[in-house]
């Protein structure tokens, strides 16, 4: 018969002592017995975090067709994290890891777009994704649905979800129709420990509320995504009645607690923070969405009091977070005893050759496809001095905004407003060369995700619109000497956050004080009607409230588009044939000073 706990302490201590009685061994005093307590059991364990990894596989920039590398030397790429995972692995031995993920996984780089649009994973007997592949072979474990996951659609997600050998999580992404998870909300991971008492791990996936808005086009009637606060509070008592003896959140959702796009969202966007503050049984929390890096940040749990770790990793594999767990036994359970966090810097090491070996030949059809000719440039354009001068170069990337909005409104009830663009200087290296113009190079104007929307403005909100964004020039006093390199980037303003609006003429007054620069605005010769209503062609960041522009947020939205810009420019210039910039330059703003053009 099976011998029970209690049957196997009771007849060890009854051999023990007949043992001692044997030898003619004297007992121990009772008192000295009872100052020798066991040692407690206890167990560690590392549970390892990727987020907003935007199809970087390899440390190569697409876009410049070259090495990836920043002011800071950092890298990305799978490749880089594949060996910093085996590292680890290797020093806590595998079975006492995780790797879990915290969303935007299969957009961002020419190699996702390749893989959803040139060569889609949807199509009969298609290719599996390189995302799904990389991750696979590196043996993630989990991880959490990003709102950048439903840029290319449902089927392609579905597609790469069943192409992941591990669960893709949103246990607030839910169907329209019945209000169930759409997606696995948690997985259960099992980790066996020399005590004979496993570990149970549980992974909780949130996503960011905001889908239901920047890809309404895709998710509208099909699915909806409530707050990440109300569906961990839901979740997580589940997850510990089910035996949960560690509950980890991967929640593609910052820290901040607030919501940088607006007040669009009926949710808070970045709530991280307010998840570890608000919902009790929560030990840690991967954080990912805001493209920041937080090695370790504490928040006190209202309820219990108890502190919940948050990790963010950066961006595009530069970083992996590593949560130490320390656990121990007691009253018949593992308890946490303590959570810490960090992250490794993946320039510090090589690439997996096993990972670039696996995908060589997918980054070469992609280096061969941003290298294909689409067309010819009549003349050299730079971003040089785009900062402080209308350039060409953004006049082209507003006349694909503006055409691409026109086209759309066609036929429709606003078809006859004028259309005006918004456009920003992303790049300050970025470059159309006179002669063949390549997809990298048409691609290189636009290095962000956006997408395009058209939003119905007055004349006073478009005045008020460039008040704001002239907020980017320092303050420069007539006849004082202008250095460009001092010139720009006034309160922190990023160049991304300075836009120039094609369709008006103005100047800039950077004698004056931010909110009184913008003077001789005019639309078609005439000043500027205050009541006259524009059609505005803007990209979904600035639309959705990216950078606190006045008014824009809150306009009526007329149309928006799934497809990234810069995928526009390219398909424009492939249909031109030759890209003239005569055809559509002009010099529609100027820095002045008292009057008198600064340049």
């Amino acid at each position: 018969m099976p011998l029970n706990r209690r049957a196997f302490l009771e007849s060890s201590v009854v051999v023990g002592a007949g043992a001692a009685l044997a030898t003619g061994a004297v007992a121990a005093p009772a008192e000295a017995r009872e100052a020798r307590p066991r040692p407690a059991k206890r167990y560690s364990f590392t549970v390892m975090g990727t987020t907003d990894l935007h199809g970087n596989v390899f440390n190569w920039d697409y876009f410049t067709d070259k090495e990836f590398d920043d002011k800071a030397h950092n890298d990305v790429g799978l490749a880089k994290i594949s060996t910093l995972v085996n590292q680890v692995r290797a020093e806590k031995g595998e079975e006492n890891t995780l790797l879990i993920d915290a969303g935007d996984t299969i957009q961002g780089t020419q190699l996702s777009y390749y893989y959803a649009k040139v060569d889609p994973i949807t199509q009969a007997g298609g290719p599996v994704h390189p995302m799904a592949q990389a991750m696979n072979a590196i043996g993630y474990d989990a991880a959490a649905l990003g709102n950048h996951e439903f840029n290319y659609g449902i089927p392609v997600l579905r597609k790469f979800q069943e192409q992941l050998d591990f669960p893709l999580l949103g246990a607030n992404a839910l169907d329209a129709k019945t209000l169930r998870p759409a997606f696995p909300p948690y997985s259960l991971h099992c980790l066996r420990t020399p005590h004979g008492r496993d570990v149970t791990v549980a992974v909780l996936g949130l996503t960011n509320p905001g889908i239901a808005i920047w890809d309404k086009n895709n998710v509208s009637g099909r699915m909806v995504f409530p707050g990440l606060e109300e569906q961990a509070a839901k979740w997580v008592p589940k997850l510990r009645s089910m035996g949960a003896d560690v509950v980890v959140v991967a929640a593609h959702s910052g820290s901040s607690g607030t919501s940088s796009y607006g007040d669009q969202l009926p949710y808070i966007e970045n709530a991280a923070g307010l998840v570890a503050e608000q919902v009790p049984g929560i030990d840690a929390i991967l954080v990912g969405h805001a493209h920041t890096e937080i090695p370790e940040y504490r928040v006190k749990n209202k309820e219990t009091g108890r502190d919940v770790v948050l990790s963010e990793p950066l961006k595009w594999g530069q970083r992996l977070t590593l949560f130490s767990f320390d656990l121990v036994w007691e009253k018949g359970r593992w308890i946490v005893e303590r959570v810490g966090a960090q992250v490794l810097n993946s320039n510090t090491v090589a690439e997996d050759p096993e990972i670039t070996g696996l995908l060589a030949d997918e980054h070469k059809k992609v280096v061969a496809y941003v290298n294909q000719v689409i067309g010819t440039s009549t003349a050299a354009m730079t971003t040089a001095d785009a900062p402080w001068k209308d350039e060409p170069i953004i006049d082209l990337i507003n006349v694909v905004q503006a055409e691409t909005v026109k086209a759309a409104l066609a036929g429709g009830a606003y078809a006859n407003l004028p259309v005006l663009s918004q456009a920003s200087c992303f790049s300050r290296t970025a470059r159309i060369p006179a002669g063949e113009i390549s997809i990298k190079d048409a691609a290189g104007l636009y290095p962000f995700e956006n997408t395009l929307e058209a939003r119905l403005m007055t004349g006073a909100q478009l005045k008020d619109y460039l008040e704001y964004s002239a907020k980017y020039y320092v303050q420069t006093p007539a006849g004082a000497p202008v250095d460009t390199a001092k010139l720009t980037n006034a309160e922190n303003t990023p160049d991304y956050n300075y836009d120039a609006v094609s369709g008006l003429s103005y100047d800039i007054d950077i004698a004056k004080p931010a909110g009184r620069r913008i003077a001789n605005l005019t639309f078609e010769g005439k000043p500027l009607d205050p009541a006259a209503q524009f059609v505005l062609a803007v990209n979904n960041y600035r639309a959705s409230g990216g950078g606190a522009f006045p008014h824009v947020a809150k306009a009526q939205q007329l149309w928006s588009n799934s497809d990234e810009i810069r995928n526009t420019i390219i398909g424009w210039v492939k249909a031109k044939g030759t890209v003239d910039p005569s055809t559509f330059a002009s010099v529609g703003w100027k820095l002045t000073r008292d009057g008198v053009p600064v340049f």
